[in-house]
């Protein structure tokens, strides 16, 4: 049975006409406990399906283990969307509900190579030079996780120096306990500072700021 329904597959179609070109989607998965694994890989196939600009690739992450190393890769499901600047925008989990939007939205930048942030943003982390990991934890029902997905994903696009995963808390338990994740979206970064909710651009700034000092 199809993910994807037939009105869905037109719109996500014309949406994809979009892409101002190619860009890797690279799924890591295993065979074995990984209960959503099967259907992470499905939604990439009917995906796939609708545009020639979407070049995919499938690794199981234990045989595959050089590949994923390469993308950092430790758990599964895990989706790489790369580009034309690299492969630092990372899906753990499916990104389902009101997350494929978010997906969507991802191919577009990492296509281009650019995305849409504010001139003060982009001055703030002009000098950026440490690496900066952020994990942000959504549920598929969230609304307001989006957001910071976006906000999270667009300065992965824009600075080498920041890689930015959407991790499904539901999917990932021993990670949200971890994190005392009980509210989403929940944003860490670098495993030094979090907040809780959607902030703005400039919010995500200087929380990055904070965390390489």
């Amino acid at each position: 049975m199809p993910l994807l329904q037939e009105r869905e597959r037109d719109i996500i179609r014309k949406k994809l006409e979009e892409l101002s070109g190619p860009v890797k989607l690279l799924l890591f998965k295993e065979n074995v406990f990984c209960e959503t694994c099967g259907v992470a890989e499905q939604l990439l196939g009917e995906l796939a399906a609708l545009s020639d600009k979407l070049q995919t690739a499938v690794y199981n992450r234990l045989i595959d283990d050089q590949k994923a190393a390469e993308y950092g890769v430790e758990r599964v499901p895990a989706l790489v969307l790369e580009g034309p600047k690299g492969g630092r925008v990372r899906f753990f989990g499916i990104p389902g509900g009101y997350e494929f939007a978010t997906l969507l939205e991802g191919l577009k930048d990492v296509a281009g190579g650019r995305a849409d942030l504010a001139p003060h943003t982009r001055q703030k982390l002009s000098g950026l030079t440490t690496p900066v990991h952020i994990q942000v934890f959504v549920t598929s029902s969230c609304p307001f996780c989006p957001m910071a997905v976006r906000t999270a994903h667009k300065l992965a696009v824009e600075f080498p120096n920041i890689t930015a995963d959407m991790v499904q808390a539901e999917e990932f338990p021993e990670l949200s306990q971890k994190y005392n994740v009980s509210g989403v979206p929940k944003v860490v970064i670098n495993d030094k500072v979090e907040f809780v909710g959607a902030q703005p651009e400039t919010s995500f700034a200087d929380a990055i700021l904070r965390a390489v000092a």
